[in-house]
């Protein structure tokens, strides 16, 4: 693909993830990293250098708003602070520019739907950056699970956690309601993974949580209710060893994927087992998630495709984790709207 043929990307913050997306922007196929802005001075130059500095014609700018301003660039990638995603998703979408916005979207489902009715008026594509779910292993988990492997999911669990180190603190200085803690972190995740097996959202959550003096959580454990006596375990901490993980139960056996946020270095692993005996552990192919999300939106944006994970996704996700907030808050049982 000749570079003019590629879309144009812009990155709209000089956030620690960029040490993995602005890397994943230059070696997909069919992008072209055009600009980094910081509101820092000197962050966005500084980005560049230590992540890319092999690439000579990147502009760097100390003014988001002059990111957004430049008509070289079609879309951006928004890894800013996550009360401000949902502000600045709209500021490019009024500057017609296509949005990739690092998890989570938008603290408020009421925000998302502003988003998708900007998107719809400026002719525009956005999607949650959900990177995981473009790592081929999950594609090979809903193989096993639609020939019938383990029979009808009943549950699912998911596990997402680390230790919190001191440069992370950062994490914490913010309570729930402005985007702080282990939910908006790391939790969305857990809520994002354990609704990707079931074909409706949750109806109802409950939830317990560990706060900080902030305000923000650390921990967060509780259940989904899908109905009909299927639920979704999901857990999650800054306060635990690392873990990223899923297992599905079904009727007629079980499946697990052992490292949700498997690296381009890591062997992904998935292991299965049946009531009849059968089991297996299978080692699949090392992949890069990141670019293999910046290869799909760009493709999305060029070939006039929908995304996968669709803004409704979106809503049903945000949705689900204010349940869960409002629940470990409440100590009550939630109805999710």
């Amino acid at each position: 693909m000749n570079e003019s043929s590629k879309l144009r990307w812009g990155i709209l913050g000089a956030a620690r993830i960029n040490q993995k997306l602005l890397p994943a922007i230059v070696e997909a196929g069919n992008s072209r990293l055009m600009a980094i802005a910081s509101r820092r001075p000197g962050a966005a130059a500084e980005t560049l250098a230590q992540y890319a500095p092999e690439q000579q014609d990147v502009k760097t700018y100390d003014d988001p708003e002059l990111l957004l301003n430049d008509p070289d660039i079609q879309a951006v990638y928004l890894p800013m602070a996550n009360h401000e995603h949902a502000e600045w998703a709209l500021r490019a979408i009024e500057q017609g520019k296509h949005v990739l916005c690092e998890k989570p979207l938008a603290l408020k489902p009421t925000d998302i739907e502003a988003i998708e009715a900007a998107a719809a008026k400026h002719r525009v594509t956005v999607m949650e950056g959900f990177m995981y779910r473009f790592h081929p292993q999950h594609g090979r988990v809903k193989e096993l699970i639609d020939s019938g492997l383990i029979g009808e999911i009943r549950s699912v669990r998911t596990c997402f956690s680390f230790m919190m180190k001191p440069a992370r603190l950062y994490r914490i200085e913010n309570d729930v309601e402005n985007g702080g803690g282990a939910m908006w972190d790391i939790g969305c995740y857990a809520i994002h993974s354990a609704r990707m097996f079931f074909d409706h959202p949750p109806l109802a959550a409950t939830a317990m949580a560990k706060y900080v003096d902030s305000g923000a959580d650390v921990s967060n454990s509780g259940v989904l209710d899908f109905g009909d006596g299927k639920y979704a375990q999901f857990d999650f901490s800054f306060e635990r060893a690392r873990r990223s993980e899923y297992e599905i139960i079904g009727t007629e056996g079980g499946l697990k994927c052992h490292n949700v946020w498997a690296m381009p270095e890591d062997t992904p692993v998935i292991s299965w087992w049946t009531e009849d005996g059968r089991q297996d552990e299978e080692k699949l192919t090392p992949a890069s998630h990141f670019r293999l999300e910046i290869e799909h939106f760009s493709d999305c944006v060029l070939n006039g495709k929908a995304p996968a994970l669709s803004l409704t996704d979106a809503q049903d996700n945000c949705r689900t984790i204010v349940a869960v907030l409002e629940s470990a808050a409440s100590g009550q049982r939630v109805k999710i709207a």
